[in-house]
C-alpha cells in the first residue's frame, strides 16, 4: 500500500508513484457497467474513465510497474515520448489515489 500522505491546508497529499510502484484498483473498487459504458465503481460512487485514462487503469493490475505501464503506452501510441507519458500517468494515478480509487506499492 502507498505510504500515508500528509495534510496540507486540510488536503491529503499523497506521494506520486515511483517507477517501480505496482498500481492496482484499491480495495472495494472494481470495474462495472453503467448506461452501457465501462465505469469504476467505488464505495462512494462511480467514475467514468475513457480514452487514455481507461488505457492506464486497465494496465493497473498490481503486477505491472509504472515503468512497464509507460513502456506499453508509449508503444501503443506510436512511440510517444516516455517522459511525457510518465508525467501524465503519475499525475493521473496520484489523483485517483487521493480519491482512494487506486493504490500502489
Amino acid at each position: 500500500m502507498a505510504s500515508t500522505g500528509r495534510l496540507s491546508n486540510g488536503v491529503l497529499r499523497v506521494p506520486r508513484p515511483a517507477e517501480t510502484s505496482q498500481p492496482r484498483l484499491a480495495p472495494g473498487c472494481r470495474w462495472g457497467i453503467h448506461d452501457e459504458q465501462q465505469v469504476v465503481l467505488f464505495p462512494e460512487g462511480m467514475i467514468r474513465v475513457q480514452g487514455t485514462g481507461q488505457s492506464i487503469l486497465e494496465l493497473c493490475d498490481g503486477q505491472r510497474t509504472v515503468q512497464e505501464i509507460v513502456a506499453t503506452l508509449s508503444e501503443r501510441y506510436n512511440n510517444a515520448d516516455p517522459v511525457k507519458i510518465t508525467e501524465d500517468v503519475s499525475r493521473f494515478l496520484e489523483a485517483l489515489q487521493q480519491k482512494r480509487i487506486v493504490d500502489y506499492q
